[in-house]
């Protein structure tokens, strides 16, 4: 039987540094708060290598005295929590006392400090956790900590880090984000000697969000301030119009602190409901403020999830903060009522010999001078039929009760073209002696490629066409079979799936389209890299981009089943598919295609001719398609008998 035994305090040490101690991003994230927790008003931020070799902050706040610098090195050593009263109102970034010492156990830290006011400072060296003598240091107010060979004890843990690019990514976002929280402090980063972030800090959240997401995110936000109860919200949302391909924009913060909640998501997303395009995400950097023993942020080490004492109050305040924004510029302005002057009785002129002088008489309009039975003749059946153009007049029906309408049949459309031409269906009436078919003109809309020659395909043996009753919400297709079912389609998710087969049959490289004007597209910086990475991979798939510099990325190709306007939104998603990291090779050409022919496909809310509508149920009906590319359902059923029974006529 094995013997229970204490573990040696360095193998303590390492496994607690791995709770904390992810990567470089994460030491950046615990020696920024406690910088940020000691009344720093500037920051500076130096790396190499991605952080894995050389790692400085330097703050400029109150110091640490230097007979305290070998205990701020212990395990749950803290200047910030006293009794166990205390955790339940944290009100600071750090405080279980676990960072410093985490970060020392894997690496060689070297820390100079000094209190405001002291005439000098003190320096220490630690290496694998264990501490050498203080010794005394000229050295500015505040302190700095750097960080030197991170993992060089635990090669197990360094073969897990990625690229140095993709390290310095991350800690690129945790300083964006720290920033945001803080927009009264100064932070500055420095990537292999190279300024890439620096926020003024003059406390103006909007200015940081210019610093530190760019120009174009920060000109399309709106600002948002509200309370529920104890609860205030405030900060910025993107604009309707200006909706993220993905959620990265996405940024919340709770009594100053990061955190990535589901809940908060659920709320902004809500408030967007019917506002967004299809396939867009909101973004938005909010402040949510409340008593600190209304929330509970010792549930996670890295303390980026929070639990809330009360979900529909913070819920509520989130929701109705940014619904009242945005309903706010919805509202129709209220007309401007003008004063009606107010006549005076004229008084009539004496009798005089000669005749009084007459103002002339006012003009008066066409329904003041007529008559109360001019305007019935005028407004009478019988009256002359005055109709606005575009507007029908409903005719008796010609076709006996007993008759059925004939099944308007499917046809394929006979072209070799693979653009959907302007074709004019049939549509018979059916009169008691003969029938005339009546041509309906194609809307003059602008039209959605459509593979046509899907359609030439015959249908299966024993299968009679649907009848397409109509569309409704420009999305939805009726359809109506030979067993009275009913039969909804999801346009867009039919058209889809079938780009989706004929991109991933297509072996040959895909059609590119040169932009007349290059596209600046800013991403989060973790995207940003992602596509630096994967240029070649894009290349592959019709895009040709190049690196512009703070985390933007200039777009000179798109692929041509792309349309331009859809080719920021697209480069965003694909960003995010490559950094999830697909391995298989496969997967990963499957899931740029998927991208491809969603941006490429019909959209819903959009116009489509009738033609366009026949090919897809064509599809559908064959049996060909069933299921989009992300696994949704194209059609949906429902029989005759449940039709009755939802209006208990069964």
């Amino acid at each position: 039987m094995p013997q229970i035994q204490c573990l040696a305090p360095h193998v303590a040490d390492l496994i607690a540094a791995g709770e904390v101690v992810e990567r470089p991003a994460s030491v950046v994230k615990e020696l920024l708060e406690n910088a940020m927790d000691a009344g720093a008003g500037a920051v500076v931020v130096e790396l190499q290598n991605g952080g894995l070799t050389y790692l400085r902050v330097t703050d400029n706040g109150c110091g640490i005295a230097p007979e305290q610098l070998p205990t701020a090195f212990l395990r749950h050593a803290t200047s910030k929590l006293r009794e166990a009263e205390d955790l339940a109102a944290i009100g600071t970034l750090g405080f279980r006392g676990e960072a410093l010492a985490a970060i020392a156990a894997v690496s060689r830290v070297d820390i100079l400090s000094r209190e405001k006011g002291a005439a000098s400072g003190a320096s220490l060296h630690l290496e694998g956790g264990v501490a050498e003598q203080v010794c005394e240091i000229g050295c500015p107010e505040g302190t700095t900590i750097c960080v030197r060979d991170l993992f060089f004890n635990t090669p197990a843990r360094m073969k897990f880090m990625r690229r140095d690019s993709a390290e310095a990514s991350a800690i690129t976002n945790i300083v964006t984000q720290l920033a945001l929280s803080h927009p009264e402090i100064s932070f500055q980063l420095i990537r292999d000697g190279s300024s890439v972030l620096h926020t003024p800090g003059d406390g103006k959240l909007h200015s940081a969000i210019y610093a530190a997401l760019g120009r174009d995110f920060a000109l399309n936000l709106l600002p948002v301030r509200g309370t529920g109860g104890e609860i205030a919200v405030e900060g910025f949302v993107t604009k309707p119009l200006a909706g993220h391909g993905t959620r990265a924009r996405q940024i919340f913060f709770v009594n100053g602190r990061l955190v990535k909640s589901q809940l908060l998501t659920a709320a902004l997303e809500e408030a967007y409901r019917n506002r967004l395009l299809k396939g867009k995400f909101p973004g938005c950097v909010l402040q949510i403020t409340l008593p600190a023993d209304q929330v509970d942020v010792n549930v996670h080490p890295a303390k980026t999830v929070v639990k809330f004492l009360s979900d529909k109050s913070v819920f509520d305040a989130v929701y109705h903060t940014i619904l009242d924004q945005l309903t706010a510029g919805e509202k129709p302005a209220q007309p401007q009522v003008r004063p009606v002057p107010q006549t005076r009785p004229v008084a009539q002129p004496a009798a005089q010999s000669a005749p009084a002088v007459r103002s002339a008489p006012r003009q008066e309009s066409f329904y003041q001078t007529m008559t109360v039975q001019q305007f019935k003749d005028k407004t009478s059946p019988q009256a002359e039929e005055r109709r606005p153009l575009g507007s029908y007049v409903a005719r008796p029906s010609t076709v006996s009760p007993d008759e059925k309408l004939p099944v308007c049949d499917v046809k394929p459309v006979q072209q070799e073209s693979s653009i959907c031409q302007p074709v004019e269906p049939e549509y018979s009436r059916a009169p008691a002696v003969e029938k005339t078919p009546v041509q309906l003109p194609a809307p003059e809309q602008q039209m959605v490629e459509l593979p046509m020659e899907e359609s030439q395909q015959s249908l299966q043996p024993g299968e009679a066409p649907w009848r397409i009753v109509g569309e409704v919400l420009e999305t939805y297709i009726i359809c109506q079979d030979d067993r009275d079912n009913i039969h909804l389609i999801d346009k867009h998710a039919a058209h889809e799936r079938i780009r989706f087969d004929r991109l991933k049959e297509n072996t040959e490289p895909l059609m590119a389209q040169t932009l007349l004007a290059p596209l600046a597209v800013t991403l989060s910086a973790e995207d940003h890299e992602a596509i630096l990475m994967g240029l070649d991979t894009l290349h592959q798939f019709g895009f040709a981009c190049e690196d512009f510099g703070d985390s933007t990325i200039l777009v000179r190709e798109i692929p041509s089943q792309i349309p331009t306007g859809e080719a920021a939104a697209t480069l965003e998603e694909l960003a995010q598919g490559l950094r999830l990291g697909h391995v298989d090779p496969e997967s990963a050409r499957d899931s740029l295609l998927q991208t491809m022919a969603c941006k490429s496909a019909i959209k819903a809310g959009m116009h489509s001719d009738p033609a366009e509508l026949a090919v897809l149920v064509e599809q559908v009906q064959s049996g060909r398609i069933r299921y989009c590319p992300h696994g949704r359902p194209v059609a949906v059923q429902m029989t005759r008998y449940e039709i009755e029974k939802m209006f208990k006529r069964a």
